[in-house]
């Protein structure tokens, strides 16, 4: 009858209980408010953190409660109906009691639930004076029970209602020493490492993989937070989140259990994001990306947009089942949203806000908080400073955490490239210790999006540092993040012509796609096509020979992200005159054509439109011949002019005209020649 916590998305501190139904037998809800309450005794077992006596004491009145429960299971009421009312009613209390005991026990928000302290021995207040109401009202004189079982039901009412639950002596001391350091943070001054260990002890908090679960559950709240109208809290947990970050720096010496392998780079997102159709993120109405997905009763998701423009146009059914809607309710797909940004940020494609309401805070040019940018100021010059005299081991954990801060918050990348971190990273690429030249690599190529950024790299002498790595990096990880690094830099004109004009590049870009991973493969993919915003560099790319690479890449992936980046490239190849020659001339027109009608993919079909539509347009004479011999063309070209984007529809429009044209004027020939001459000789 009651859902667990684990099994939906829940904010910490609220307590979505669900009422019994009204004809739910008294069977029923014995058994399942029993089980309820296993379930609670279960948590004494558990480590609270906080709020240690509160959850005791509710626990243990419980507990006396579950005797009284388990005495009258099998037993007879004279007011059953009245019985079950009350029951039900506890029953709903009891879930909420679940979720303040499921929150306290959290080893993630450990920081969190000692700064609400207040809150939390209200609610347990408030749950224990609800149990006592309900528990006055329960018709127990009607029960077959002993009296000793009835004097417990007495006994828990009364002490539900007596008790202070207040907020603990101890836990309200280390709360104010947390609210003191962040006030010394917001005055610029570098708090006692005593003090920061001090309040970690206290809360249990002994490593850097702790530490940093309270880093990536403040960063959690803080996106849900965003979502919400008032967006009350976002400032404090922004200051507790940049706490917690400083702790993490600057207290733990050893990164334990913490994969130093890191999911960032050009294309290099979630092994769940590689996995996805770029077609799932697109709204079936529109055809286009998601900005503010939301799922409606049949369970399909559309953008908040589009699918309101439906409703008010008088439409009270599902576009894609036609299925009629008992209710319009828009539920918002926070999960897919979150995989939209991750994926748009991975990929260089604009996300944008919706009226201020979806604002990620950890991508914005702010830290959140005042307090929280006084903090990321300290703490860069911290980090900086081990980079410059610390030890091998302080200058790697260094790296990393420069890598982990400057992978999606804008603000922290321009307090790391004030504070000089990019000349003392460009050292670490030297380095013999492939974590070290990892992490650092990867760190440039997070500060390379910061537009500052990339002057200081090539100013430093950065450029061969970074393309050393991409030709001899110790792990294939800092290769690809070293192509990344070239693609962000590639996007200044001068720097693009500067890239494409060293010798080992493009080579070692070709080396990534033939031998590398996917997420390898897709750094080097969009880099190339970075470098093809550069005319000269279109023919330094053919003469290496990209085109057959990129035609064995198109037979051989499996993955739509692959092949889209590929097509795109021979795309943009075939603009150019000597482009198209190269690529008809490696007999890649017969593989397009067919990739063409197998593709699921829409930006992968409008790229190799895009391809088609050029080489007709500029070798026309040897490629129009040969596509209107290909029948399932024409069947994947019509089926584009119905669901594809405007532009590829317009492109389609124009590739069927170029073939029907021919067509038309082959008929024609044949018609002429067919004719015997005497037709067109006139009889006088």
């Amino acid at each position: 009858m009651i859902r667990k916590s684990d099994d939906f998305t829940r904010r910490i501190l609220n307590f979505p209980a669900i009422r019994p139904c009204d004809l739910v037998c008294f069977s029923s809800i014995m058994n399942s408010l029993i089980d309820l309450c296993h379930t609670i005794c279960h948590y004494k077992s558990r480590t609270f953190f906080t709020n240690k006596k509160n959850a005791r004491d509710s626990i243990r009145l419980i507990e006396i409660f579950l005797v009284f429960l388990e005495d009258i299971q099998n037993g007879h009421s004279r007011n059953e109906s009245t019985l079950v009312l009350g029951l039900s009613e506890l029953h709903f209390i009891f879930q909420k009691v679940q979720f303040l005991l499921e929150d306290c026990s959290r080893d993630d928000a450990r920081i969190w639930m000692l700064v609400k302290s207040e809150n939390v021995s209200s609610q347990f207040r408030l749950l224990m004076r609800s149990i006592a109401v309900a528990l006055d009202v329960l018709p127990v004189e009607g029960l077959d029970v002993s009296a000793e079982v009835g004097e417990m039901v007495e006994f828990v009412s009364r002490q539900a209602f007596k008790a202070k639950f207040d907020v603990e002596v101890d836990d309200r001391r280390v709360s104010r020493k947390v609210l003191g350091v962040l006030d010394r943070f917001g005055n610029r001054i570098v708090p006692e490492s005593s003090d920061l260990m001090r309040v970690l002890e206290y809360l249990g908090i002994q490593s850097w993989t702790e530490c940093n679960k309270e880093v990536k559950f403040l960063e959690g709240e803080i996106g849900q937070e965003c979502l919400t109208d008032e967006k009350r809290d976002v400032g404090f947990l922004s200051s507790l989140m940049a706490f917690m970050i400083y702790c993490r720096c600057t207290l733990f010496v050893v990164v334990d259990n913490a994969p130093i392998r890191q999911s960032d780079g050009v294309g290099c997102i979630s092994d769940l994001i590689g996995c996805l159709n770029p077609d799932d993120l697109r709204c079936p109405i529109t055809l286009e990306i998601m900005i503010d997905p939301v799922t409606i009763s049949t369970g399909h998701t559309y953008d908040r947009t589009s699918i309101m423009k439906w409703f008010k146009s008088g439409n009270h059914t599902c576009p894609k089942t036609g299925e009629r809607l008992i209710s319009i309710d828009l539920v918002p797909n926070l999960a897919l949203k979150r995989l939209i940004k991750q994926y748009c940020s991975e990929n260089g494609i604009p996300f944008p806000e919706t009226g201020g309401r979806n604002h990620d805070i950890t991508r914005s040019a702010g830290a959140g908080s005042a307090t929280a940018e006084q903090v990321m100021t300290l703490l860069a010059s911290f980090l900086v400073g081990k980079l410059m005299v610390g030890t091998r081991e302080e200058q790697q954990k260094a790296a990393y955490e420069i890598r982990l801060l400057t992978k999606t918050s804008v603000f922290n990348r321009s307090c790391l490239v004030e504070a000089d971190a990019i000349p003392l990273l460009l050292n670490l690429l030297s380095s013999s210790n492939p974590a070290a030249q990892e992490n650092a690599i990867a760190a440039l190529m997070n500060l390379s999006k910061y537009s500052k950024s990339k002057r200081i790299m090539i100013e430093s002498g950065g450029l061969d540092l970074i393309v050393g790595v991409l030709n001899e990096g110790l792990k294939i990880e800092a290769r690809q993040h070293a192509a990344g690094t070239l693609f962000y830099l590639a996007s200044v004109e001068e720097y693009c012509k500067m890239i494409g004009k060293i010798p080992g590049v493009i080579p070692a870009l070709m080396e990534l796609i033939r031998d590398g991973p996917d997420r390898a493969k897709k750094n080097a993919l969009v880099t190339i096509f970075g470098l093809l915003m550069n005319p000269e560099n279109h023919c330094r790319v053919l003469a290496a020979g990209f085109v057959p690479l990129l035609v064995n890449l198109l037979t051989s992936s499996q993955r739509d992200d692959l092949i889209t980046d590929s097509l795109a490239v021979l795309a943009t190849l075939a603009e150019k005159l000597y482009g198209t020659m190269a690529i008809i001339s490696a007999g890649t027109l017969p593989v397009i054509a067919e990739v063409l009608s197998s593709l699921n993919s829409r930006p992968a079909r409008e790229y190799c439109v895009s391809l088609l539509l050029a080489l007709c347009i500029n070798d026309g004479a040897d490629v129009v011949p040969l596509l209107v011999k290909n029948p399932s063309l024409m069947v994947a070209l019509y089926s584009l002019l119905t669901d594809g984007t405007p532009r590829a529809r317009k492109k389609a429009n124009s590739l069927i005209r170029i073939l029907h044209a021919f067509n038309e004027k082959s008929s024609s020939s044949l018609m002429a020649t067919a004719l015997p001459p005497e037709q067109f000789i006139h009889v006088w």
